[in-house]
């Protein structure tokens, strides 16, 4: 695969790959998010390009360690294996993050379950009251998320 398609070194799954190279990778409105992600209270924007996923990317991976454990992320690398409700940061895309800052919502992909149809995952401010968020399920694979907001 091409290296223009990968972020965090992790190689983009086909179907976004196709639309973001159609235009269709788009926000489908709060309303339909809200639908698929009903714990989200506050709205989200998607990253719509491969130069905008690179560089946002790249900022969440230089949180500082406060930060990282508020968020539930942790780095994988060769250690011991990170599980939900923990986000693996080498294992992740972070594909769509709050529309305004202070809002502490985000979704990304989790490559743990699959190299080719990541799961979809976003936080979860429900668990604030212990000082940290933590990290849901919104849909197994990608092309699950991509169906539930008609996107194709």
């Amino acid at each position: 695969m091409n290296n223009d398609w990968q972020v965090n070194g992790l190689p983009l799954p086909g179907p976004l790959i196709r639309l973001l190279n159609s235009g269709r990778w788009r926000h489908p409105g709060d309303r339909a998010l809200r639908q698929l992600i009903p714990w989200l209270d506050d709205p989200l924007d998607f990253m719509t390009t491969i130069d905008e996923l690179c560089l946002h990317n790249r900022l969440i991976a230089q949180l500082d360690a406060g930060t990282m454990q508020f968020f539930q992320i942790r780095r994988g690398g060769a250690g011991q294996p990170i599980a939900m409700p923990w986000l693996d940061l080498d294992q992740a895309v972070f594909i769509a993050e709050c529309r305004y800052a202070g809002d502490d919502i985000a979704v990304a992909l989790d490559y743990r379950t699959s190299p080719i149809d990541p799961r979809v995952l976003a936080t979860d401010t429900a668990t604030l009251a212990q000082q940290h968020l933590s990290w849901r399920q919104v849909t197994p694979t990608l092309s699950q998320f991509i169906d539930a907001l008609h996107l194709h």
